[in-house]
């Protein structure tokens, strides 16, 4: 059973890959022309003494904030995690999971200044369970974002974020709107040197429980080779070993809410909750194309229905693997 849902899972991502790299690649003659032109705009303003620019900023769907050396307008972000079959607390059975997401995200200047990101994700989750409770065979999600950064009225180095993600959180890719959400996220960005940036707001996923989330946290960069991105839900700290090989520690706290159907009821909320700690390589192949491999422990798991008397599955602590590949242009 197992090994059949993984060539599922392996179907889609190819799936799924195929059709945004296509999107990636269609785009990117329009995108080159931006990306020249907003290149320029960023050299003219590094040469002015002291410049901090909120151009280098960049939120991805679902990911911490980061800020990139370079401005490329196209992303596309795909991984594949593996946490094998593992023990249920209290009850017998085991779960076994395999995920698998693509992210697009395109980026232009309005106005030669305005930085307005846009962006498309499709996550899915593959659900081997032998326990007596009934779960879904899989959990999908499709989001859409639209994000943009401003000065923050006069105050010097400030900035403030305002980011839209609808997002559908189902079992079977419907796009029903019952499990409709309007993903929401505010937060400001002050960066007093180009070593040291703070992050502070919240994110507001309304008819989840808890709605309303914080965003705290900081960007520090000592030098040209350490890093240190401490901003939930995905901190990291890294260390370019070279100009290829990146050395890193990560961290993840994952609280979702789908709508699924159980025993032929629509719509009935089930959370999904897990913790992960690790660390791994990353290699890039050329500015343009990286690749990393990631291992650790996955802890604090559990799939639970908002109605107690459907049942919950808290698992076991176990072992996960990702593959990630992310390409800019």
């Amino acid at each position: 059973m197992f090994l059949r849902q993984t060539g599922k899972l392996r179907l889609f991502f190819m799936l799924s890959l195929g059709g945004f790299l296509f999107l990636f690649v269609i785009t990117n003659i329009y995108a080159n022309e931006e990306r020249d032109r907003v290149q320029a705009m960023v050299l003219a303003q590094a040469q002015e003494e002291d410049s901090v620019t909120f151009a280098d900023y960049r939120q991805k769907l679902g990911k911490t904030i980061t800020v990139v050396e370079e401005y490329f307008p196209q992303e596309l972000d795909s991984y594949v995690r593996f946490m094998p079959l593992t023990g249920a607390k209290s009850q017998s059975g085991k779960v076994g999971l395999v995920a698998s997401a693509s992210e697009y995200s395109y980026q232009i200047k309005a106005f030669d200044k305005l930085p307005i990101q846009f962006g498309v994700l499709s996550k899915f989750i593959g659900i081997n369970n032998s326990t007596a409770v009934e779960l879904p065979a899989r959990l999908t999600t499709v989001g859409f974002g639209l994000e943009t950064t401003l000065p923050f009225f006069n105050i010097d180095k400030t900035y403030f974020t305002i980011a839209l993600v609808p997002t559908f959180l189902t079992d079977n890719w419907n796009f029903r709107t019952e499990s409709f959400h309007l993903g929401q996220r505010y937060f400001m960005i002050y960066q007093p040197t180009e070593k040291m940036t703070f992050v502070l707001g919240a994110e507001y996923f309304p008819g989840t429980k808890p709605a309303v989330s914080p965003i705290v946290g900081l960007i520090y960069k000592p030098n040209d080779r350490l890093a240190f991105n401490l901003i939930p839900d995905n901190p990291e700290i890294s260390y370019e070993l070279n100009d290829k090989w990146t050395v890193f520690a990560q961290g993840n706290y994952t609280a979702e809410e789908y709508k699924v159907t159980q025993n032929g009821v629509k719509n009935v909320v089930l959370n999904y909750n897990e913790m992960r700690a690790g660390g791994g390589l990353r290699y890039a192949l050329n500015k343009n194309i990286k690749g990393s491999l990631a291992v650790g422990n996955v802890f604090n798991r559990s799939i639970v229905y908002r109605q107690k008397n459907l049942g919950k599955v808290a698992i076991d602590n176990g072992f996960y693997s990702e593959f990630r590949v992310d390409i800019v242009m």
